[in-house]
């Protein structure tokens, strides 16, 4: 393609991806706009969360200071934490990938932008609703990890603890989401030829972190949500007087909170993984076994959770087989470090600012990681537990395990955003201030924990030995405050005054740096296809032949955005994504359930149901628009023809929906772990008093739902608009007389769901399988409705196989709640 043609084609793609202007930007969907929201939010969120930090840092400076109460204290206590761990941590990883993922893996955009950007909305909005709470006078004071009973209604009376519980669980929802768009981005929207075995290792990285947020997420939506139940409603699950459990809520909480840790840690050792290589002037080594070390440390942090609670009484064989797990998770990040070390040991390091950072990262992290061998060993934990030397554990691991690696990523990647390098001079300023700020600030803190002094406490007596070594910290806080300061100003000065840079200014391997910069928004004037792991050191023209346009995908339809679908393993072309342009549907769908969560805070129920009410109508606006792309074949380029249809399990949205539907079995499995685990601590499940419900009516319900089963793969086998017409409604007045049966039952059973946790949990089961079954009747009716107007059909059967999808799934969960609300009676 001439010099001139390719200017008409950047042209055309920026005429084409480009939002509207003003507030119009607001609109945008594209995965570049939405990631760089997630990450300027993110570091806003951080640097608030800092402040409160150094507020604390400075009340602990010496003995008996009385800068703050302890109210106050306890407040800045679990805003701290809350903000650094759910409105900075994750969001951080989330948007950081948004951002490089399509660029990586030679996408031109995520398969779902206007879900990337309702993702987006959901977590800033649930932020901005848990920090109103400033303006209320109602800060949550019960911890970051919100321990019952300090947090049900008898110690916590006011609407505080609801600030937590709703605008984490608001959070979590863009989390889960989001997470699900990354793994169908990575699976499914690669650059052919990079097969499974070429991804980078950022990719792999962030598929296995996706996946932990799909299943570590739901357990602690699941307990908020039913702590929530019972501050509001009285309804007892946690509640000891009513046959509740406390270390229930515990459960739920690390199920989530270890994983956790690996969450935030696993995409910065991505970060160190790309990074390192380029200026080591080497690939890196053993990707394979650092590929296995990454999946082996997502299984086994998946065992690790009890490591947590080791001062709970839970019993010695238990906690040994979790002290084993905690211990053997040092294997795979072992396996990582020797790995980035025989990367530099072969390589010809050149000591950047990136790397400087990378170094620093090794050297604090290896400490973090020894630290938690030691907290990992029953014994020693017991006798430092709530200690201060668990305070700098997770520090040395969270900050030293993923804020060194994001600066490495920021100095790194950043010219793709602004076309410019950040200042040299500066960032060696930065990091040593941070480097030694952060080992001032809590290596000491290990002695002060070995010496005695607990955690979350806001003053001491003098006389223990402590003062200095607080008095140590707080200084190394103000030096690392003042590393981060300066960090921002050079952000700010390199805007105007860094080096102007061009295409790969670092020379390095990764599809990413292939792009001009800064990058457009469109990411690639053609699609590449890769012949190796480290392309842009293996096909040294690729760049070249890219920007001129002579990769895939060159030519486009006026006003359509584009990009390919591959398959799962090999990465070969499947079919052409259409993406939507600039919307503001994303926003108004996130307002909407603000409008239930702010009506769920404010206890005002008919304000909280009229914005699911809205949220439902929003999102039926905006799936009733997917799908109508014409059926056929597309020229993508070199001589294929490529397909704008396919097969629906090769689809996207059969890939989204059946990872949203593991997300959800998590829900449901948590919910059927409440249910054992208080049978295992309870004297008697079910009490006495709670008879076994009969058994006719359920067992009815049930064949009425596997019939409306068979009548569902009936209608989506062939769905035609004749047999969607009539199978459709037949399956919804089954699963409707299911509901009604189900309802008759319990309605005759004479237990009140405040009086004792074990009908609590019955309706639960009851309510989760009834919400489910609505769900699954509303997408039949959907369905039914985009038939008639000829968007469903046998040309076009997505939407009626993930109908079928969908209202399997339903029916397999109606038949665990049966079992459990009527057959477990009867076999515990």
């Amino acid at each position: 393609m001439s010099a001139t043609a390719a200017d008409q084609l950047h042209d055309r793609l920026h005429d084409i991806w480009r939002a509207p202007p003003g507030f119009g930007q607001l609109s945008a969907v594209n995965h570049t706009a939405v990631g760089t929201r997630y990450i300027a939010t993110g570091f806003v969120f951080f640097a608030v969360g800092g402040l409160l930090a150094m507020v604390m840092r400075a009340q602990l400076a010496w003995a008996e200071r009385a800068s703050v109460d302890y109210a106050t204290y306890n407040e800045l206590f679990t805003m701290h934490g809350t903000t650094m761990m759910f409105l900075f941590a994750v969001p951080m990883v989330e948007g950081l990938a948004v951002y490089l993922l399509p660029k990586m893996i030679g996408a031109r955009d995520l398969p779902f932008p206007r879900l990337g950007a309702f993702t987006y909305w959901c977590y800033a909005f649930g932020g901005l609703l848990l920090y109103s709470s400033f303006v209320f006078d109602a800060v949550p004071d019960g911890g970051w990890f919100m321990y019952v009973p300090l947090n049900s209604k008898p110690y916590s009376a006011g609407i505080n603890a609801d600030f937590w519980l709703l605008g984490i669980t608001f959070v979590e929802v863009s989390a889960v989401l989001a997470a699900i768009e990354l793994i169908v981005a990575i699976l499914k929207t690669r650059a052919p030829g990079m097969s499974i075995d070429r991804m980078p290792i950022f990719a792999w990285v962030m598929l296995v972190t996706a996946f932990m947020i799909v299943f570590g997420f739901p357990p602690l939506i699941l307990g908020g949500l039913l702590l929530e139940i019972e501050r509001a409603f009285g309804i007892p699950f946690y509640d000891t007087a009513r046959g509740g459990d406390p270390l229930l809520w515990q459960h739920f909480f690390w199920i989530f909170g270890h994983p956790e840790v690996y969450i935030i840690f696993l995409p910065a050792t991505g970060i160190v993984s790309m990074v390192l290589p380029t200026f080591a002037r080497t690939p890196i080594a053993g990707y394979t076994w650092i590929v296995l070390a990454v999946i082996g440390t997502g299984f086994i942090s998946f065992g690790l959770w009890v490591h947590h609670m080791f001062a709970t009484g839970i019993p010695l064989l238990a906690l040994s087989f979790f002290s084993a797990a905690s211990m053997a998770v040092a294997i795979p990040s072992g396996i990582q470090v020797f790995a980035w070390i025989a990367t530099l040991w072969r390589g010809r390091p050149v000591l950047s600012v990136p790397l400087l950072y990378i170094l620093g990262f090794l050297f604090i992290f290896v400490l973090g990681g020894l630290t938690g061998v030691m907290v990992a060993l029953v014994p020693f934990d017991w006798q430092v537990h709530d200690t201060h030397f668990v305070v700098a554990h997770f520090h040395y691991v969270l900050i030293g395990g993923m804020v060194f690696p994001l600066l490495a990523g920021i100095y790194y990647w950043l010219p793709l955003h602004s076309g410019r390098k950040m200042l040299p001079v500066l960032g060696r300023w930065a990091f040593w201030l941070l480097f030694i700020g952060f080992n001032v600030t809590f290596l000491p803190m290990h002695l002060t924990g070995l010496i005695g002094m607990p955690r979350r406490v806001y003053t001491y007596p003098e006389g223990l030995g402590w003062e200095y070594l607080n008095a140590l910290s707080t200084v190394g806080g103000f030096i690392l405050t003042a590393g981060f300061a300066v960090f921002l100003i050079d952000v700010i000065l390199h805007l105007r005054h860094g080096e102007r840079t061009g295409t790969n200014p670092w020379n390095a391997g990764s599809l990413e740096w292939s792009l001009r910069t800064p990058a457009p928004t469109y990411t690639f004037a053609s699609l590449p296809r890769i012949e190796g792991r480290d392309p842009l050191w293996e096909q040294l023209d690729l760049p070249g032949q890219l920007e001129r346009g002579e990769g895939l995908l060159a030519e486009t339809s006026a006003g359509d955005r584009h990009t390919l679908a591959t398959g799962v393993l090999n990465a070969e072309p499947e079919r052409v994504l259409h993406l939507p342009s600039s919307s503001w549907v994303p926003l108004y769908a996130a307002l909407a359930l603000a409008v239930f969560f702010i009506g769920a805070l404010a206890k005002l129920y008919g304000l909280a149901l009229v914005g699911a009410a809205m949220t439902v109508g929003v999102f039926v606006y905006w799936l009733w628009d997917t799908d109508r792309t014409p059926i056929g074949t597309m020229d993508v380029g070199h001589n294929l023809r490529v397909p704008t249809h396919g097969p629906t399990r090769k689809s996207p949205g059969w890939w989204a929906l059946t990872i949203g539907l593991l997300a959800d079995a998590t829900l449901l499995v948590s919910l059927v772990f409440a249910y054992l685990f208080l049978w295992t601590v309870s004297p008697e499940w079910p009490p006495r008093n709670y008879p076994p419900l009969p058994l006719a009516l359920p067992a009815l319900a049930v064949v009425l739902l596997l019939a409306s089963s068979g009548v569902i793969a009936w209608s989506g086998h062939d769905p035609r608009p004749a047999r969607l017409a009539i199978g459709l409604p037949a399956a919804m007045l089954l699963a409707l007389g299911f509901a009604v049966l189900e309802f008759a039952a319990l309605r005759a059973w004479p237990a009140a769901v405040t009086e004792h946790v074990y009908p609590a949990l019955v309706h639960a089961h009851a309510v989760f399988v009834g919400l489910h079954v609505a769900a699954a009747v509303l997408m039949a009716g959907f369905v039914w409705l985009r038939a008639r107007r000829g968007l469903a059909s046998a040309e076009r059967p997505l939407g009626a196989h993930l109908l079928a999808l969908y209202w399997h799934y339903t029916v397999a969960v109606g038949a665990v709640g049966v079992a459990v609300i009527h057959l477990g009676p009867r076999l515990l």
